[in-house]
């Protein structure tokens, strides 16, 4: 197993102007956004992540695919710098997250599984306490809450607490948490889980409405996602990515033609593989 140094800790936290400047700062030209070479991940004697590569550019919704299990989440965690890497890179942005997870995390909302916050906020108390964070002065962070607010359609629950919401308002404070910034990487662990049908379709459509300047990478179980906001989509089984390409690619993977079929043939097939 490759030695990678364990993330520097930065024991003086960057001040409000500083964390501004982070998301403001020029992004490099023609660079992906996210860039993973050879990631690798071990908990014990499971082996969770194998080396595994892919690139992200501005502009792309990366669906990112796989039965339970599969390494997604754990992928997910190590490029927004929640999980360290036991070999490989990550770039976010052209910032390595290992030697620069502050300014990786500045440049990035993250929505992860399950959400956590602060049960006993209010939402708007949740969200001005995301927003100082994220370095807003007053008035900057007062008109961001209200936008989102507004666009998250959290303006009904806004007074109430985290803890008395629904599951699928919960999913949508942790989604207002991630996009408040306004960052140009986004990443989401089922941002459409515990949603109804109208709510999904809203998420939906926000996504695809603001993926045109910004990296987008999903997991979802959903496979219809896939073609409802997805241009590309990876999937990965124990570990190791087994297809990537567009929808339409993964489509004709199958005799019918269809994702859900396309999906279930790639990862048994693999399953098969590896109980041989």
């Amino acid at each position: 197993m490759e030695n990678i140094p364990a993330m520097p800790v930065d024991r003086r936290l960057p001040d409000r102007t500083e964390l501004r400047s982070l998301l403001r700062s020029p992004m490099p030209d023609n660079r992906p956004a996210i860039e993973v070479k050879s990631l690798d991940k071990y908990f014990g004697p499971i082996h969770a992540v194998r080396k595994i590569s892919f690139s992200v550019d501005h502009g792309e919704v990366l669906g990112f695919l796989g039965p339970n299990g599969a390494g997604k989440s754990t992928t997910m965690k190590m490029i927004a710098g929640f999980l360290r890497p036991d070999g490989g890179t990550v770039l976010v942005n052209n910032l390595n997250v290992i030697d620069d997870p502050v300014g990786v995390k500045a440049r990035i909302g993250y929505l992860p599984e399950g959400a956590p916050s602060y049960g006993e906020m209010t939402v708007e108390k949740f969200l001005r306490f995301i927003a100082e964070i994220r370095g807003f002065d007053s008035t900057e962070r007062d008109k961001c809450i209200a936008d989102i607010i507004r666009i998250i359609n959290l303006g009904s629950v806004r007074k109430q607490t985290i803890e008395t919401l629904s599951k699928g308002y919960r999913r949508r404070v942790g989604l207002a948490q991630a996009f408040l910034h306004d960052p140009d990487v986004l990443i989401m662990d089922e941002p459409t889980d515990g949603l109804d049908p109208n709510q999904k379709h809203e998420v939906r459509s926000l996504i695809k409405n603001m993926s045109s300047n910004k990296a987008i990478i999903i997991s979802t179980h959903i496979l219809e996602e896939v073609d409802a906001v997805c241009t590309r989509a990876i999937i990965i089984s124990a570990g190791e990515i087994l297809f990537d390409g567009s929808p339409g690619e993964l489509r004709a993977k199958s005799d019918r033609n269809d994702i859900d079929d396309a999906f279930r043939s790639i990862t048994t097939a693999q399953a098969t593989g590896l109980a041989g």
